[in-house]
């Protein structure tokens, strides 16, 4: 006899009396995959915590261990080169090679030779969340702690922590530039934009309106893992998360989650939070589902990514329905002024100026436009199609389960704008390439372009200018 759990939602409990009483004659259990989590939780808080506690070592040390031998993520910063903000830009392929082979050797293959010889780099599957079975919101340490300093809530989670170092991720706080007022450069003066400050930092720069919309966006709602539940991920009560709990200054922390539109469980991808700036000039929104405004994804994200997806968990928690003809327009309406950070050495129409290029960084131009064909999808001048592509990564590799996520294909992906893209680590739609050499090293292998060391080299560093 066999009793199966649900992948979608592991914490199902059955009744124990019941499951005595069917043990007892014998008789099979099994339950299927569900798209519904269990409303009426079983298990006691403090049971809950305690058992979640005691696992999380191993849960951390599991991730941790997968980390390393994909990647090596030393603190190796380019020479040089920094973010808007100043952080030191991280440089390199950490992408960790099967051994005996290099990358020139790999390009040479056919999809199906490194199929059959199980040769695509561990690097370049799909990353899972830090518990791929449990998922849910998990914020960088940095992150937490500003806003237990400002506003004394807490966002640590006590199942799990955030898995990726400090340094492979986006500057913190990011600066704010708005499309309105570029003459103000970073608008959040070095501060990370709350509850709490967001009225002295933007009064007098924001209409009423864009004003009531900034307002909404750094204000808590309740959250799957974060209100007043007994099954709740953090150890007190919580208010809950704010839009820019994730994309913190309209931009990224890296904070992760896991999306809300596939099941069963192991199917869903990680969720690399996109940053916020250029959305003006954007016509998809989500890196899949492909909605259609800034204003559908806001209103996505609040009503059904809080709470995967699940309107009666929902109601549950304390979803908090927002008015689309006021609140959604005043948040889209100030979503729309977060600007791109500048790029001096490119010109009106987003190509380089050469007069103020570098040799290489013009080298790089024409491997992007040219050869590397990167410009197929990435168009100037913001560097995207407003469409979406399947890459069709599984032709590289036989399906296989890593730490709970099935990685079998990743389907449609939405072009993501490349304007500003060193502020942006990590990479793709689920963080797995680390830096833009890995994701140099990425397409050249699934577009089959065959770049040599030098174009390489060059297409970075033009990405580095943009």
């Amino acid at each position: 006899m066999m009793i199966v759990k649900p992948l979608s939602y592991p914490r199902l409990n059955f009744s124990q009396p019941l499951l005595a009483i069917l043990l007892t004659l014998g008789m099979q259990v099994s339950v299927a995959d569900s798209s519904y989590a269990p409303v009426v939780i079983k298990e006691d808080f403090a049971s809950t915590l305690d058992r979640m506690q005691a696992e999380k070592p191993k849960l951390d040390a599991k991730q941790q261990a997968l980390l390393e031998e994909r990647y090596d993520l030393a603190d190796r910063p380019a020479e040089g080169v920094t973010m808007s903000g100043g952080k030191p830009v991280q440089a390199g392929v950490r992408v960790r090679l099967p051994d005996g082979v290099t990358w020139e050797q790999l390009a040479d293959m056919t999809p199906e030779q490194i199929k059959s010889k199980d040769l695509w780099p561990k690097g370049f599957f799909p990353l899972p969340h830090p518990n791929h079975a449990e998922g849910g919101m998990v914020f960088p340490k940095f992150h937490i702690d500003e806003i237990k300093k400002q506003e004394g809530r807490d966002l640590t989670r006590f199942d799990l922590d955030f898995d990726l170092p400090d340094h492979m991720l986006p500057e913190f706080p990011a600066p704010v530039f708005l499309t309105t007022r570029p003459d103000l450069g970073d608008v959040s003066k070095g501060q990370l934009v709350t509850i709490m400050n967001y009225y002295e930092l933007f009064n007098g720069i924001l209409n009423p309106k864009q004003l009531e919309g900034l307002r909404l966006l750094v204000t808590p709602f309740p959250q799957q893992q974060f209100n007043q539940t007994e099954d709740r991920r953090s150890e007190k009560p919580s208010r809950g998360v704010s839009c820019f709990e994730c994309h913190a200054n309209g931009h990224s922390n890296a904070a992760t989650h896991l999306v809300g539109d596939i099941r069963p469980q192991q199917f869903r991808h990680r969720i690399g939070t996109p940053s916020l700036r250029g959305v003006n000039v954007q016509r998809l929104f989500g890196s899949q589902r492909a909605l259609k405004s800034v204003e559908d994804f806001t209103e996505f994200e609040q009503r059904a990514a809080y709470f995967d997806g699940d309107p009666v968990i929902a109601t549950k928690k304390g979803v908090n329905i927002l008015e689309r003809g006021s609140q959604v327009h005043f948040m889209a309406e100030f979503q729309a002024l977060l600007d791109f950070p500048p790029a001096p050495k490119l010109d009106l129409f987003g190509r380089l100026d050469p007069t103020r290029a570098s040799e290489a960084e013009l080298r790089g131009e024409a491997v992007f436009h040219g050869k590397g064909r990167c410009a197929e999808c990435h168009q100037p001048p913001y560097y995207t199609d407003n469409l979406m592509h399947n890459l069709k990564a599984e032709r590289f590799y036989t399906p296989r389960d890593i730490n709970g996520r099935y990685a079998a294909q990743d389907g449609p992906i939405k072009t993501f704008p490349l304007r500003g893209i060193k502020d942006s680590p990590p990479y793709m739609h689920d963080d797995r390439l680390m830096t833009l050499e890995d994701t140099v090293e990425f397409f050249n292998l699934v577009l089959g372009t065959k770049l040599d060391p030098q174009e390489k080299d060059d297409l970075v560093a033009f990405m580095r200018a943009l």
